[in-house]
């Protein structure tokens, strides 16, 4: 399961909160997913993500091409490490209360907390820079406070998009609810392929090959 943090309706759209939300539309677009449905408080799709070439071993390519021979109702009804069903899921409870339908979800799809990568906007990191890792706290951030408590655990994977600190004086609040500027609009374009593709590292490759591929080490 994949799930995006922001909040739901235009008014929120295009703020610097909603980037997980943004994140997972991304990710839905590519792989020709629809948020068609609403269910237990998220905006949902479904369906199956092939590994990308660029990530399987010779090996792997090598069954998913003979798999593949056997029909899409033969590959369907047969999983493996080259094929992964995936959730996609936006809360719409709005982002303090996420737990509530991420714990539902997890819960009515018995998806285990470290099968639960969840995208959310980050303070802390400069703008535009990523990071990945398998748990921890909440850092502040209340949407995944929320969904710690539901899950009453904080070992699930995070991915975190930075949107730096407001400027001067402004609150935290004033500036995650307000939309990308023109310049921000233009740093985070680049990022479009990159998060697809940390996803996808993740779905097949586990969270510390993801980290080790994209996390900014700084001094």
């Amino acid at each position: 399961m994949i799930v995006g943090l922001g909040n739901p309706g235009p008014r929120y759209a295009n703020n610097r909160h909603n980037i997980g939300f943004r994140a997972v539309e991304l990710y839905a677009e590519r792989h020709n997913f629809a948020f068609s449905r609403i269910q237990l408080k998220a905006s949902v799709a479904d369906g199956w993500v092939s590994m990308p070439s660029a990530l399987a071993s010779p090996q792997a390519a090598s069954a998913q091409e003979n798999s593949e021979t056997r029909g899409f109702l033969g590959s369907l009804f047969q999983p493996s490490a080259e094929r992964q069903k995936v959730l996609l899921a936006k809360p719409q409870t709005y982002m303090n209360t996420s737990g509530e339908a991420v714990g539902a979800l997890a819960s009515y799809y018995s998806v285990e907390p470290a099968d639960i990568l969840v995208i959310h906007d980050d303070l802390d990191l400069a703008p535009g820079q990523i990071r990945l890792r398998p748990g921890g706290g909440s850092g502040g951030q209340n949407g995944v406070k929320s969904i710690i408590t539901r899950l009453d655990t904080p070992d699930f994977p995070r991915f975190r998009i930075g949107i730096g600190r407001p400027p001067g004086r402004m609150k935290a609040a004033d500036y995650v609810l307000q939309d990308f500027l023109k310049d921000e609009a233009a740093l985070f374009a680049p990022l479009r392929d990159t998060i697809c593709t940390a996803i996808d590292v993740w779905l097949f490759n586990g969270i510390d090959a993801a980290m080790n591929r994209f996390n900014v080490r700084t001094s």
